[in-house]
């Protein structure tokens, strides 16, 4: 192969190296700010006024209230209780103990992740008992999606203790209409439960961290290639 042409498949490649880099970290850059604006919405949700149960059950469509506060009253229905697997809650594991509310304003009924507990590592079947008054109660929480779903093995969708829980399939089971959004309860711990909920993590640091490192990528190709193609070449012909 001839140094000229040598020369220019190195210049193709190398240019094709550059662009590359350079948008793999425009990208990466771009990905922050959804980032930075997705938790921009949060908290502006968050700072919204609360919703009352009947706001909440009167919302077109109630993902729309996603992060808002809430306060509830209603009535808890008790023996739809469940009990979530392998959730963790300050690098613990243990069980998410979730709870059906029949709201008073409406009748209508959404479903409160009521906080955490430990699991019975001797006893697996075994759950702790949860305080859930019959009286009316008022519940503070915020409105978040249903529960993350996790890996499970087919047909280990009943129980108390479930991996995971459809509201559809749920409702039915309950025979009762669920909103498609669940409440997030905070304050205190209080019924036997912890409610040291995790914050969201946008991960802004680690798009920047990324985006750096293919731009300092960018530049290294760019120096290398006038180095050794421009400077040694023409410049400093007998170098090396």
């Amino acid at each position: 192969m001839s140094s000229i042409i040598r020369f220019w498949l190195v210049t193709v490649l190398a240019l094709l190296a550059v662009v590359a880099t350079l948008s793999l970290g425009r990208w990466q850059l771009n990905r922050a700010a959804e980032k930075i604006s997705f938790q921009s919405s949060i908290d502006s949700q968050a700072e919204r006024p609360q919703l009352s149960g009947q706001a909440l059950a009167a919302l077109s469509d109630p993902a729309l209230g996603l992060n808002r506060q809430v306060i509830l009253r209603g009535h808890w229905l008790a023996q739809g209780t469940v009990f979530l697997d392998n959730r963790q809650m300050n690098s613990k594991a243990g069980l998410y103990v979730v709870t059906p509310l029949r709201l008073q304003e409406e009748g209508g009924m959404v479903l409160v992740q009521r906080g955490w507990v430990a699991r019975n590592f001797l006893d697996r079947t075994l759950v702790p008992d949860i305080a859930t008054p019959s009286e009316l109660v008022e519940v503070s929480g915020r409105i978040v999606p249903p529960p993350s779903k996790l890996f499970e093995f087919a047909g280990e969708d009943g129980g108390r203790i479930r991996q995971n829980l459809d509201l559809l399939k749920f409702s039915a089971e309950l025979g009762v209409a669920l909103l498609p959004v669940t409440v997030q309860q905070t304050g205190a711990a209080s019924d036997g439960v912890l409610r040291e909920w995790p914050q969201v993590a946008t991960g802004v640091d680690k798009h920047y961290g990324y985006a750096f490192q293919w731009f300092a990528l960018s530049a290294l190709i760019a120096i290398l290639y006038v180095w050794f193609q421009i400077v040694k070449r023409f410049i400093f012909p007998r170098c090396g």
